[in-house]
C-alpha cells in the first residue's frame, strides 16, 4: 500500500485530484493536507470522506516540525504538492505571504521530505510532484507562439514570482539532493469547487444575482483554459508514468479572450436561468485593468500527449456549460462560500471525531 500525501487538498484543483485518486487507486492511502485558509474548503470532499483510504490533516506546509512529523506518522512515500497561494490580486495587496506560503512552504515540505526518506533508507521508489503554473513564464504576444518545457521564466506578479521559486527550489533538490520529482505548469483552470473569486465562478454567481462583471482594462487579454478533472488525471499520469527530474506542461490547447469567454458565459448562463439570450451583458463593467497584466498565456502540451498519449477530454463549449449547470444546482455550495459559512465544516465534521 502506498502513502501519499496531497497538499492543498481541500482547495479546487487539490480536491479534485484527491477525489480522483481516492476513488481510482483503493490500495494507496491519501492523505490530504489543508491548512484551510479562505480558500480551503472540506465540504468540497463530501462524497469520498468516509472512505478507507483516505485521511484529512489540517497543518500549515510552513511548520516544518508539523510537516516532518506528518511524514513519519505516516510512512509517506509520495507528494503531490498544490498547496499554494494562487489569486494574482491577492498577491499585489500581499506579496510577503505569497513569499511565505509558495517558497517557504515548498522548502519545508521539501526538507522534510528528504530528511525523512533519508531515514528510511533513501530514495528509491519515492516521489516528489510540484504542481505550478504556466503564469511562470509570463507573457506571449499575439502571435502562434506557445509556453514549451524550454520557455525561459519571465514572471511578472508576486504570484508568478513566488512559483518560479518554487520550481527552482525543486529542481535543486533533484540536482544537489538526488531527490527524485516531477514538475508540471498548467493553464487556467475551469470546474466545479473553484472558490468565486475567480473569473468562471465569480461571474456565473454575478449573473445569477444580476450583479456587475467586472472586465479588466479592454478585456482582450487570452488565456488557455482546461478543465480541472482533466488536469487531475494529467498529474496522475505525470505521477505514475512520467520521466523523474522533467517537467510537463498541460494546457488545453484552448485559447480565449477575456470578453468572449465572459460573453459566452452570459450567453450560456441566461440561457439555463431561462432569460432571454443577452440579459446579462449590460452588466458589463469594465475597469481599471490589474498591474502587470499578462497579454497572452497558451500552453504547448505536445510533450505530455506524445510521451503519455495525455488529452483533454472536454471541448471547452461543453465543459462550460457543465461547469454552469454546477454551480447553478449549487447555489447553495455558493452562498456558503461568499457568506463564509463553509469555514464550519471543518469544525462541525472533523474536531468531534
Amino acid at each position: 500500500m502506498k502513502n501519499i500525501l496531497i497538499t492543498g487538498g481541500a482547495g479546487f484543483i487539490g480536491s479534485h485530484l484527491v477525489r480522483h485518486m481516492v476513488n481510482k487507486y483503493p490500495s494507496y492511502n491519501i492523505i490530504n493536507l489543508d491548512a484551510l485558509t479562505y480558500a480551503g474548503n472540506l465540504s468540497n470532499l463530501r462524497d469520498i470522506e468516509n472512505n478507507p483510504n483516505y485521511r484529512f490533516v489540517k497543518a500549515d506546509i510552513c511548520d516544518y516540525e508539523k510537516i516532518l512529523d506528518i511524514f513519519r506518522t505516516f510512512n509517506i512515500q509520495g507528494v503531490i504538492h498544490l498547496a499554494a497561494e494562487s489569486h494574482v490580486d491577492r498577491s499585489i495587496k500581499d506579496p510577503f505571504a505569497f513569499a511565505m506560503t509558495n517558497v517557504m512552504g515548498t522548502l519545508s515540505m521539501l526538507e522534510a521530505a528528504r530528511t525523512h526518506w533519508n531515514a528510511k533508507g533513501g530514495m528509491e521508489g519515492k516521489m516528489f510532484y510540484h504542481v505550478s503554473t504556466d503564469e511562470v513564464y509570463g507573457s506571449l504576444e499575439f502571435d502562434d507562439s506557445l509556453f514549451t518545457e524550454s520557455s525561459n521564466y519571465d514572471p511578472h506578479s508576486p504570484y508568478s514570482a513566488s512559483k518560479a521559486s518554487s520550481d527552482h527550489f525543486v529542481r535543486a533538490y533533484f540536482h544537489t539532493y538526488g531527490m527524485p520529482v516531477k514538475l508540471s505548469n498548467c493553464s487556467n483552470n475551469y470546474g466545479s469547487y473553484q472558490f468565486p473569486e475567480k473569473l468562471i465562478p465569480l461571474f456565473i454567481n454575478n449573473i445569477r444575482n444580476n450583479r456587475p462583471l467586472p472586465v479588466y482594462g479592454n478585456g482582450e487579454n487570452v488565456r488557455d483554459w482546461l478543465y480541472v478533472e482533466d488536469h487531475a488525471a494529467a498529474i496522475d499520469l505525470i505521477f505514475h508514468r512520467g520521466k523523474a527530474g522533467d517537467t510537463y506542461n498541460i494546457g488545453g490547447f484552448n485559447e480565449w479572450k477575456n470578453i468572449d469567454l465572459i460573453k459566452l458565459l452570459i450567453k450560456v448562463t441566461d440561457k439555463a436561468l431561462g432569460r432571454p439570450e443577452g440579459t446579462s451583458l449590460s452588466l458589463i463593467n469594465y475597469v481599471t485593468d490589474r498591474a502587470g497584466h499578462d497579454l497572452r498565456y497558451a500552453i504547448d502540451a505536445a510533450k505530455l500527449s506524445k510521451e503519455l498519449g495525455w488529452k483533454p477530454s472536454l471541448q471547452f463549449e461543453e465543459g462550460i456549460e457543465k461547469t454552469v449547470k454546477w454551480y447553478l444546482e449549487n447555489g447553495e455550495w455558493l452562498d456558503n462560500v461568499t457568506s463564509g459559512d463553509y469555514q464550519k465544516y471543518y469544525e462541525e465534521m472533523y474536531l468531534k471525531r
